[in-house]
């Protein structure tokens, strides 16, 4: 792998980021023509971005309520103890959970923020409820319940912009 800060990233890299970021599924000929190279150069320049950890993955973007009602639930949580084994059990607890779709370490006044996401209001107390009673360590938790979906797209035009300031 190469390591990402050794990695200088021209305009036609950033395009590719920024096209695969909205469009994981285009194909290769398109890519191409979109970013103005030919297929093989293309194809070459998104490897050297794969193998540099700057393209971990490709996935589709699921439209929820097609598949029928559900909530999404915001969770902000403070653990009992602040040791590195606490973190550590908590931690664990989360990634064997399937209804916390992401789950992240924050700084200020809480230790995690998680997004779960449930069919109902009742599910969703039962996720908690579960982990609760895991032994995951939690003190208190507060939720915060998704009423509309604002914006959610990746967080690349404000990084790439602040890497072309700084290149």
């Amino acid at each position: 792998m190469i390591p990402p800060r050794s990695l200088r990233l021209d305009d036609r890299d950033i395009a590719i980021l920024a096209v695969l970021s909205r469009e994981g599924r285009i194909t290769k000929t398109e890519l191409a023509a979109r970013v103005n190279l030919s297929p093989t150069p293309c194809w070459d320049r998104m490897r050297r971005l794969e193998q540099a950890g700057l393209i971990r993955g490709y996935r589709a973007q699921i439209d929820l309520a097609v598949l029928g009602p559900h909530v999404q639930v915001f969770v902000t949580v403070e653990l009992d103890q602040h040791r590195s084994e606490s973190f550590q059990r908590f931690e664990a607890v989360i990634a064997r959970m399937d209804a916390v779709t992401g789950c992240w370490a924050i700084g200020g006044g809480f230790d995690y923020l998680m997004s779960v996401i449930a069919p109902d209001v009742a599910a969703f107390q039962g996720v908690m409820d579960g982990l609760l009673d895991s032994g995951a360590g939690v003190r208190r938790y507060f939720s915060y319940i998704v009423t509309k979906p604002v914006k959610d797209q990746p967080a690349l035009g404000a990084m790439l912009e602040h890497n072309r300031l700084e290149g």
